[in-house]
């Protein structure tokens, strides 16, 4: 099949039929999951379904799967009891109830494949085996907490319900409260929290769930208390809490578009304050109305919450978007409809040898990193900032064998710009002058990819060819990373993530039968949806653009390089040669490669 054939093709994917991979030059085959773009990981639609109940399936599989939504599905003080509804009366102390020392947290499993159940035995009992991959813990704060159990399989042990005909019970089971992945999409939102950076520039996300079914007052409730709390485990390092002995009084009050919170708050300046106001519009992104902020029952502010968030935004978002890529050793422009392009800031005695590239936008300046070989085939990074175009690009005094595509850390500022790069297996800081130190990190095997999220202060690597997130920290101006959370996947030997949205990321990998695909993950791996898959050949190049979609671009689109060949998403394509701009005459024929947005 032609590759013009083959875009054809893959125009029309977004069918609700996955289709069959066909092959282009290289064997490289694309399959579009019909699933794509996912919207946002675990957003709902409508009200949420009830609780299940054991009457509602007599068959195995259905019954153990209903069993996988009850402790998702209502409030978490009840988690326990409605999970234990499931079960024999005489196998009732395998979910004793709630702890007495400890909030009830859930064990989120994602299921590899389809349970398997056995028919029944001359006494009547059936077996239903789950394949499961641990995707975390699901605490009290709304965060998802890295795995505590190491299971990858779980048996339950079925008997019918007495009298006849009235249903199953569980008698053998895992002592822990199980819920699915898509239990929680079924009656989990996922909600974003915002806390500022260490130097109070900018806010950061920190993604948490909350009940779809809470009303207003609960959210404001919860969102308090979060921001009052901690920021998740992993991203402490990149940011600052409100002041120790910061507490709600009571729950959030009012109505019709007008509410109070009352705090406990030491130091309760009005510099204090007034951030506060901007976390919670951002926080509560979704409501328009207004809320007082009392300390200790004394009014000391009232945040308009939509006003507030356009006078304040929460980071810079860069510049529309431009697409580039590699054509011929060098940073080209690329053409899609109507969306924006300009010439590369980039001069061309510099514009070289390259193999990949970062482009971004600070303000009124560019910063250029570009991957570019030599004579001998090594690696070496190039480093520039400016006016556009950026006249000079510095060369690192190191060369490496493997440099992956740099990314730009958007949280520091114009005047000290910085990145980091992945080389010869170790994960490198780099100055806008282009020098170069190693980050030490306590990851297992080599670092091989990284990405800055649109904020600056988090980042996904890749390590070993698994998915790891990091927060970013600066301190005396030097970057370093916190502790790295690894988030669990479906795919196997990761090769290459970028950022797609503000808490989504996308990712290449190996799927179980081995193939090459392209998947959506929400930050924290709770949801994972296919984008891409049955790849003939693995993801080299991959990148996203986070910003939305009032850029030009449709929200989440990305491109990536297999093969040898560039593609981008919405709709799924390859590159073209002729979409390609300002190719000098004598240029060599060749195709795309290394595609990535500039803004």
């Amino acid at each position: 099949m032609s590759r013009r054939a083959l875009a054809l093709l893959l125009a029309g994917a977004l069918l609700p039929a996955a289709l069959v991979g066909c092959g282009i030059p290289g064997e490289t085959d694309v399959q579009i999951d019909g699933s794509v773009p996912a919207a946002q990981g675990g957003a709902l639609n409508g009200s949420p379904a009830r609780p299940p109940e054991p009457a509602d399936s007599s068959e195995p599989v259905p019954f153990i799967e209903n069993y996988l939504r009850a402790a998702a599905a209502g409030e978490r003080d009840q988690a326990y009891a409605r999970a234990r509804k499931f079960l024999a009366e005489e196998s009732r102390d395998l979910l004793p109830g709630k702890p007495q020392t400890s909030e009830v947290e859930l064990t989120v499993v994602r299921l590899r494949e389809k349970p398997e159940s056995t028919p029944p035995n001359n006494q009547g009992t059936s077996t239903v085996t789950l394949k499961v991959q641990q995707v975390g813990v699901l605490r009290a704060d709304g965060t998802l907490g890295p795995p505590v159990a190491s299971d990858t399989q779980y048996v339950f042990e079925l008997r019918r319900a007495e009298p006849a005909g009235t249903g199953l019970l569980i008698t053998e089971a895992p002592n822990v409260l199980l819920v699915s992945d898509s239990a929680m999409r079924e009656y989990y939102r996922p909600r974003t929290v915002y806390f500022w950076n260490s130097d109070q520039t900018r806010l950061v996300p920190d993604q948490r769930y909350l009940l779809s079914s809470a009303p207003t007052e609960r959210r404001i409730t919860e969102v308090m208390k979060w921001l009052a709390d901690r920021p998740s485990d992993w991203l402490a390092a990149g940011v600052t809490g409100l002041p120790d002995g910061t507490q709600l009084i009571n729950n959030a009050t009012g109505t019709d578009g007008h509410w109070e919170i009352n705090l406990n708050m030491p130091g309760a300046n009005e510099q204090r304050l007034n951030r506060l106001g901007t976390q919670l519009a951002w926080s509560l992104s979704d409501l328009d109305g207004v809320v007082d902020l009392k300390i200790q029952n004394q009014k000391r502010l009232t945040v308009a919450l939509r006003r507030e968030r356009v006078s304040v935004v929460a980071y810079p978002r860069g510049a529309n978007p431009m697409r580039l890529g590699v054509y011929d050793g060098a940073v080209r422009p690329l053409a899609f409809g109507n969306e924006p392009r300009a010439a590369v800031p980039l001069p061309p005695e510099e514009n070289r040898n390259v193999v990949s590239a970062a482009l971004a936008r600070a303000e009124e300046q560019v910063l250029a990193a570009l991957v570019v070989t030599g004579a001998d085939n090594r690696k070496r990074l190039k480093v520039g900032s400016g006016a556009e175009p950026v006249a000079t690009l510095n060369a690192s005094d190191r060369t490496f064998r493997a440099m992956s595509r740099p990314t730009w850390l958007r949280s520091l500022t114009k005047a000290r710009p910085g990145g980091l790069v992945a080389a010869d297996g170790k994960l490198y800081r780099f100055d806008g002058s282009g020098r170069m130190s190693e980050i030490a990190l306590s990851v297992s095997g080599p670092v091989t990819a990284v990405a800055g999220s649109l904020e600056g202060h988090r980042v996904a690597l890749v390590s070993g060819g698994a998915l790891y997130v990091a927060a970013v920290s600066v301190d005396g101006g030097v970057v370093n990373l916190g502790q790295p959370r690894r988030v669990a996947t479906l795919l196997t030997g990761v090769t290459v993530v970028d950022w797609v949205a503000e808490n989504e990321l996308v990712l290449a990998g190996n799927e179980a039968d081995r193939r090459s695909a392209i998947h959506q993950l929400s930050v924290d791996g709770v949801w994972e949806t296919p984008l891409a898959v049955e790849i003939g050949a693995p993801v080299t190049q991959l990148a996203g653009y986070p910003g939305g979609s009032d850029r030009g671009l449709a929200a989440f689109s990305f491109m990536f390089e297999t093969d040898g060949a560039a593609w981008r998403n919405n709709p799924f394509d390859f590159v073209k040669r002729e979409q390609v701009l300002d190719v000098p005459a004598g240029s060599r024929a060749t195709n795309p490669t290394a595609p990535f947005f500039l803004y």
